[in-house]
């Protein structure tokens, strides 16, 4: 009796996994604390935890990875350099959505040279905010005559947790970027760009014509919502960040306005700092970030000037142009407060009204395949970004995702079952 009642037990374990797995709810594991969608991961990162010195920091080479950091933690990492390419790691800040966040808190990235130069660093915070959203930036190492971290050998990369405490004490996960660009065949251009290659238009392009088409921005750099010129239209949650992207090609600029709409009638309460819309290059350096605040009875914008791409860019010493500094495919992360949820019921109406300025032109004659390593655009690039996701494939990737999980949790289930089948069927006793 005891064997039939545990036979009977086990088969009924397992029929509630399968019938659980194959709910379509089973997508949401993915989700925060407060429903909304975490962060996306490359499928193709790889797990690596950082050290505390230098001296054990695990290898690393062109690629993503994944790690965790904790308040007051400095991780280390290895990587080996060449004497010529251009070298780019970035590390992108994943706070769970709608967990507590200080203003100053934030990452400070650094890649070193094996006798302790500093070849690049940077450090970003939530910009006066407390609501957490993804932030990035990159250290890096560029070949130029008569500067630092020229030589081949080990380099030292390093994630460090900034800030006064504010935030919750939980680690933050982390996805790190390595990006090897190539070196560049003669002379690099070191020239200061000149009028008009380092400045915006004479007067900003008017607004592009046309109906807004729907979009959905994705969770981060990895699945951001291809978007060219044009009106697109998304909605956004207290708490929320989408990403999007634009391939900007040398010679170009990128002018995006991005429109809160109203939320309902009547007077409502102002909330500063109520969207956050951050700007990042190719390599996930960030070029620029704005706020603004809001109430839900009254329409907001908030507009993006870029600088034109030119490879001298780089040699700048401001942010906003020298952030300009590849060809490739270019982020707006936009984010609302969590605050929101008091004023807003549900989600928050925006509209992004993009235009590209600028002939493509030529850029440096790369030593390798650039477009490759992440850093070009091709014309297959501009045209899927022309087309954008249409409002029955934003549907369908929606489906897919929630079929997805419960297809693997179904499998999982499956095979469970199958196996307790065969254990029971090898030891003489059959279900009955």
């Amino acid at each position: 009796m005891v064997r039939g009642r545990t036979v009977r037990s086990a088969l009924a374990a397992t029929a509630a996994l399968c019938a659980v797995a194959a709910l379509p709810g089973t997508a949401v594991a993915a989700d925060g604390p407060e429903g909304l969608p975490t962060y996306r991961t490359a499928a193709d990162a790889r797990p690596v935890t950082g050290r505390e010195s230098s001296a054990d920091g695990p290898p690393i080479e062109p690629g993503t990875y994944t790690d965790e950091i904790s308040p007051g933690e400095r991780a280390y990492y290895s990587v080996t350099l060449d004497d010529a390419s251009n070298v780019w790691i970035s590390a992108t800040a994943l706070p769970e959505p709608g967990t507590e966040v200080g203003g100053a808190d934030g990452i400070k990235v650094a890649l070193k040279s094996p006798e302790g130069a500093t070849c690049g660093d940077s450090d970003i915070d939530f910009g006066g905010e407390d609501s957490a959203r993804p932030i990035a930036d990159y250290a890096w190492r560029m070949i130029r005559k008569d500067g630092y971290c020229q030589e081949a050998g080990v380099y030292h990369f390093s994630v460090e947790r900034e800030g006064e405490g504010a935030s919750d004490p939980a680690p933050w996960p982390v996805e790190i970027r390595f990006m090897e660009e190539p070196g560049v065949k003669g002379a690099q251009p070191t020239a200061q760009p000149t009028a008009p290659s380092d400045a915006r238009t004479s007067a900003p392009p008017g607004p592009p014509s046309g109906e807004a088409r729907r979009i959905e921005g994705g969770t981060g750099f990895n699945d951001a919502a291809s978007m060219g010129e044009g009106n697109w239209k998304d909605r956004l949650r207290p708490g929320e960040t989408r990403f999007y992207r634009v391939p900007v090609d040398w010679g170009q600029q990128l002018f995006t306005t991005v429109e809160f709409g109203t939320t309902g009638s009547g007077e409502a309460p102002f909330v500063g700092g109520a969207f956050r819309v951050d700007f990042y290059n190719p390599a996930r350096g960030q070029v620029e970030s704005r706020s603004l605040g809001y109430q839900a009875d009254r329409p907001a914008a908030l507009s993006l000037e870029s600088r034109r791409v030119d490879f001298a860019n780089r040699h700048a010493g401001t942010t906003e142009l020298g952030g300009m500094r590849f060809a490739g495919w270019y982020y707006i992360a936009v984010h609302a407060h969590r605050d929101l949820a008091e004023s807003v019921d549900g989600s928050v109406p925006l509209v992004l009204r993009t235009t590209v300025e600028g002939t493509p032109r030529g850029g440096p004659e790369y030593d390798g395949d650039a477009v490759a390593a992440g850093f070009g655009v091709e014309e297959g690039d501009r045209e899927a970004a022309a087309e954008g996701p249409s409002a029955t494939d934003a549907e369908d990737d929606g489906t897919l995702r929630v079929v997805g999980w419960a297809g693997i949790g179904t499998g999982t289930a499956l095979l469970l079952g199958l196996g307790l089948w065969t254990l029971l069927a090898r030891s003489g006793t059959r279900p009955r």
